[in-house]
């Protein structure tokens, strides 16, 4: 399989056993978790405006933090606890018309490798062979972290001698590239796939939901709580002689674009590929924290700290998505500016007694 371009498109097939049912439903692993509560979200606003019967389910570990409330607003068919899946899956596979696979251990700083393997790789794995079993579509979550520190730049490129050259410089990035690797060599060979798949390498993700995330929180969600007392935000001052402190720079992407591609994927069966998931534009981490306390209607007030030791090799300064490729697919939706992003975030969200969607 050779070339930046190339794109596998099969067509749009649901057995005709689905059919006849009268009902579809939808599998979001990790569906209550950060982006897989919006697609969640997402899904139901789609049903409620087609007044058509979707059956939403959603797979997941709530345990006892918040994260139960990233779906308390919805309304459920079912929730499955990831042991369960496979079972569900068997007893509803007439029914199921995509699955949505969000759930992963997407802590950059994991170091359990049995962990991160059993959850990123080898539940993917599973799942795609499902998927194809079953003629069922499969829309997965990549990352970005699979191009490591971007020496390689940041195209998607599904030539298996481009993703060859990756480096990904924590177990989870190399998770991601492990199970974009192995698809990609399953196609190449000829092996049979899903009626439709995709992969989203999502860069720098903000927006409500991800309250239970803790450090892994995005910039916006941590500046937010210290903007809104008056105090100065604290940023990673740069070690790399080519970037200022607070100039690192990341394509920075709203959850709700996130969602509008996984929607289109949707509507658009006949699209099948690995695609990056940001902007196309990459913005200074001061920019981000400044527009949280614009959107408060403050000045900025930002001091910067040594990044860890521990972090400072595996430290990505620069990432910008290349976007080219999904353009090709046929996405046309204009993505949200960075402040404009910022400001509903915070206005509507963070800034409310209630901030979850």
């Amino acid at each position: 399989m050779r070339g930046r371009g190339l794109r596998i498109k099969v067509c749009g097939f649901i057995n005709s056993h689905k059919q006849l049912k009268g009902f579809f439903m939808y599998v979001v692993t990790g569906g209550a978790g950060f982006i897989g509560s919006n697609i969640v979200w997402a899904l139901e606003q789609r049903a409620q405006a087609s007044g058509q019967q979707k059956r939403i389910v959603v797979v997941d570990r709530l345990r006892d933090g918040c994260k139960w409330k990233n779906i308390a607003k919805r309304e459920l068919y079912d929730v499955i606890h990831p042991d369960a899946l496979f079972g569900f899956l068997h007893d509803n596979a007439s029914n199921i018309d995509a699955i949505f696979h969000m759930g992963a251990i997407s802590s950059t700083t994991e170091t359990d490798g049995d962990k991160i393997v059993e959850n990123n790789f080898r539940l993917s794995v599973d799942l795609w062979k499902w998927c194809t079993a079953n003629h069922t579509r499969f829309i997965y979550a990549s990352s970005a972290a699979t191009y490591g520190g971007g020496e390689n730049g940041f195209v998607d490129d599904v030539d298996l001698d481009a993703l060859a050259k990756l480096q990904p410089l924590n177990p989870y990035g190399w998770s991601k590239h492990a199970f974009d690797r192995r698809i990609m060599r399953s196609l190449a060979s000829g092996e049979a796939h899903p009626p439709q798949w995709a992969g989203l390498k999502f860069f720098n993700v903000y927006g409500p939901n991800e309250y239970h995330k803790g450090s892994m929180q995005s910039v916006v969600s941590h500046v937010f709580p210290v903007a809104d007392r008056g105090e100065t935000a604290k940023l990673f001052k740069s070690h790399h002689p080519d970037y200022e402190d607070g100039g690192q720079l990341r394509d920075f992407i709203h959850v709700d674009d996130c969602v509008k591609v996984m929607m289109w994927l949707l509507d658009n069966e006949n699209v099948s590929g690995l695609f990056n998931c940001g902007t196309g534009q990459a913005r200074p981490f001061k920019d981000l924290a400044a527009a949280v306390y614009t959107a408060l209607g403050m000045e900025a007030k930002i001091e910067y700290v040594p990044t860890p030791e521990h972090l400072r090799d595996k430290y990505q300064y620069y990432t910008q998505a290349d976007m080219s490729n999904l353009r090709a697919a046929g996405y046309t939706e204009d993505f949200i500016g960075l402040e404009e992003g910022v400001r509903a975030y915070v206005q509507d969200y963070l800034f409310t007694a209630d901030p979850f969607r």
